[in-house]
C-alpha cells in the first residue's frame, strides 16, 4: 500500500509557484504571481526567435541547407513539369486538333461516298431484268388485280 506524505520545503520564498496561503489544493494564486512575472510585450515569434539558441549553429547551419536543397530542388522540378505540360498541351493542340478535324472531315467524305455508291447499285437493280419470267407478248395476258367488291 502506498502512503502519501506532504513535504515541507526549506525555503518556500525562493520558489515562484510558492504561495503565502496554506492551501495546497489552490493552484490558482500561484500561477498568477508566475504570470506577473513575465513580459506582457513579449510575441509569439519572439519566443520563437528565442529558441534557435537552444540548437547548435553547426545543426542550425545544416538544417537550413538541407531545406533549403529541398526546397530549390521542388522548385526546379516543379517548373521542369510545368514545362513539360506546357508543350505537351500546345503540341496537341497545334498538331492533334487539326488531325482530328480532317480525321473527321475524310470519314464524312467516305460515308458520301459509300451512300452514292449503294445509291447507284440500288438503280442498276432497279434497271436489271427482273429474276421473275414476264409470259411473253403473245400469250394470254393475266388478269388484272380487281379488288373485292368492285
Amino acid at each position: 500500500m502506498v502512503k502519501v506524505e506532504i513535504v515541507e520545503e526549506k525555503d518556500t520564498g525562493a520558489s515562484p509557484y510558492a504561495s503565502s496561503s496554506s492551501s495546497r489544493t489552490s493552484s490558482s494564486v500561484s500561477l498568477s504571481s508566475v504570470e506577473s512575472d513575465t513580459s506582457v510585450d513579449e510575441s509569439f515569434l519572439d519566443r520563437l526567435a528565442a529558441l534557435k539558441d537552444i540548437v547548435p549553429p553547426t545543426t542550425r547551419h545544416s538544417i537550413f541547407t538541407r531545406v533549403s536543397k529541398t526546397a530549390s530542388f521542388l522548385k526546379r522540378s516543379s517548373k521542369f513539369i510545368g514545362n513539360i505540360v506546357w508543350v505537351v498541351t500546345t503540341s496537341a493542340l497545334l498538331v492533334g486538333l487539326p488531325l482530328a478535324l480532317t480525321l473527321e472531315d475524310e470519314a464524312k467524305i467516305v460515308a458520301q461516298e459509300k451512300e452514292m455508291l449503294e445509291q447507284q447499285q440500288g438503280a442498276q437493280q432497279m434497271m436489271a431484268p427482273s429474276l421473275y419470267p414476264t409470259p411473253p407478248p403473245d400469250g394470254p395476258q393475266p388478269k388484272a388485280l380487281v379488288p373485292p367488291g368492285f
